[in-house]
C-alpha cells in the first residue's frame, strides 16, 4: 500500500515542510543517548536491538498515563517466556563487546 512521504532538506536550510519534521527522531535518539549514559552505562552488540527497542517503547508511550502503560507491558507479556539461559547464551559468547 503506497503511503504519501514528505521530506525536508536540511542542505536548503529546511527543517520543517508542513507536517513533516525531524524533531520526534531527534527527541529519540537523544533520550536513547541518555539512557546509556544515565541508566545502562555500557551496552553490548549483543543486546542492543533490545536497548533500542525499549527506547522505541517508551518513546512511544511517552505521552500515556502510567496506569495505561503498565497495562500494556502486562498485555505484552502474557504467553511470552525468556529463560536465563536463552539470556546469557552460550558460553562462547558470554564476554559480549562493550560500545
Amino acid at each position: 500500500m503506497p503511503r504519501h512521504h514528505e521530506t525536508v532538506k536540511h542542505s536548503a536550510g529546511e527543517y520543517v515542510n508542513e507536517m513533516a519534521h525531524t524533531n520526534g527522531l531527534e527527541s529519540h535518539w537523544a533520550m536513547f543517548k541518555r539512557a546509556i549514559v544515565g541508566t545502562f552505562h555500557h551496552i553490548s552488540v549483543k543486546h542492543l536491538g533490545r536497548y533500542a527497542m525499549e527506547s522505541s517503547g517508551r518513546h512511544n508511550v511517552r505521552l500515556f498515563d502510567t496506569a495505561a502503560i503498565m497495562s500494556g507491558l502486562v498485555r505484552g507479556g502474557v504467553g511470552r517466556r525468556m529463560t536465563y539461559q536463552s539470556l546469557i547464551g552460550p558460553a562462547t559468547t558470554r564476554q559480549p563487546r562493550m560500545i
